[in-house]
């Protein structure tokens, strides 16, 4: 197999993990397999020394304004504004970059630019959790799927946050060199072969600490605090000291989603600790979340992270 080339472009001002996460996992698989599988490289818009979000400081191997060279896996990572236009340079770069390679994509908000250059067009794509409803309303055309991990819709691949590129990264990885070797990549770097759940396991109670009425705010923490008490909106609305149907607007205006939403969130957060941490047999764990049965844990369960309490005890439980 020759080696494959495979390129990062890299925006100024960015989380340093979204490039050196994947490319570590690219890395060890070039140890695992003991040759070079893979020849990372790091391109930037301008030739000068690039300063991520945390400080750290590089130097790309190359630019977009250099003459182009063939590259197998093309990448480009969120920018730290990911709203702020693509510049022209980058959109003609990626347009004229993207027919020849393998394939092809985005890590967390790097979706932006992809759509920029109408690569995301009729393609199934995700992005960071908070920006997927601004990655879908500024490219009508994509069909974006807010709660995956990763999605992968013919050469273009895109990924959501951040840690999410490991993901995606080690997934490229078992496509070319097989299952075996993409696990002893994960075995190595301590990571899940395939990751359960998607993004609302992490995004819906992060969501909804945006709150900032403070009898909203009041009624969040009882909730959490007492998730086996009888949570209706017309309790929580007098907790509230408000009419239902006021507290129900205001809840959903100040955090995004609905108080049942938000009520079955906190208790699957409560059961989910109690998985992690404890022995209590799952009866018991769901009445104390306030699901009532193990049936209504598992539906709730299943519908917010993927996997049932059985698998996720025996995938989490702390030692």
């Amino acid at each position: 197999m020759a080696t494959l080339p495979v390129c990062f472009f890299v925006p100024p001002g960015g989380h340093a993990l979204e490039f050196t996460g994947p490319s570590d996992v690219f890395e060890e698989a070039n140890r695992q397999a003991g040759r070079r599988v893979y020849d990372i490289r790091f391109i930037s818009e301008e030739p000068r020394l690039i300063t991520c979000l945390s400080g750290l400081r590089f130097m790309p191997d190359r630019t977009i304004h250099h003459a182009d060279e063939p590259i197998d896996t093309l990448i480009v990572v969120g920018a730290r504004d990911p709203l702020a236009p693509a510049s022209p340079s980058l959109v003609d770069w990626l347009r004229r970059q993207t027919p020849n390679t393998r394939r092809y994509g985005a890590v967390c908000t790097g979706a932006f630019p992809l759509g920029a250059a109408g690569l995301l067009d009729n393609k199934h794509a995700t992005t960071h959790w908070e920006f997927a409803p601004t990655l879908a309303a500024a490219f009508p055309s994509a069909i974006v799927e807010p709660d995956r991990i990763f999605v992968r819709d013919g050469p273009l691949f895109t990924s959501a946050g951040v840690a999410a590129g490991m993901d995606l990264a080690l997934a490229l990885v078992e496509e070319d060199l097989g299952r075996k070797a993409a696990l002893a990549v994960a075995r190595w770097l301590v990571m899940f072969l395939k990751r359960s759940g998607g993004q609302s396991q992490f995004s819906i109670q992060l969501a909804a600490q945006s709150a900032s009425h403070s009898p909203i705010l009041e009624v969040q923490q009882w909730i959490r605090d007492n998730p086996q008490a009888r949570l209706s909106v017309h309790e929580l609305a007098q907790r509230a000291g408000m009419t239902q149907r006021s507290f129900a607007r205001v809840f959903r205006g100040q955090t995004g989603i609905t108080p049942a939403d938000f009520v079955e969130a906190t208790r699957v957060d409560a059961a989910r600790r109690l998985l992690e941490e404890t022995d209590l047999p799952l009866q018991r764990v769901a009445s104390v979340s306030g699901f009532g049965s193990t049936e209504a844990l598992r539906r709730s369960f299943l519908r917010q992270l993927g996997i049932r309490p059985s698998d996720y005890r025996a995938r989490f439980r702390s030692s």
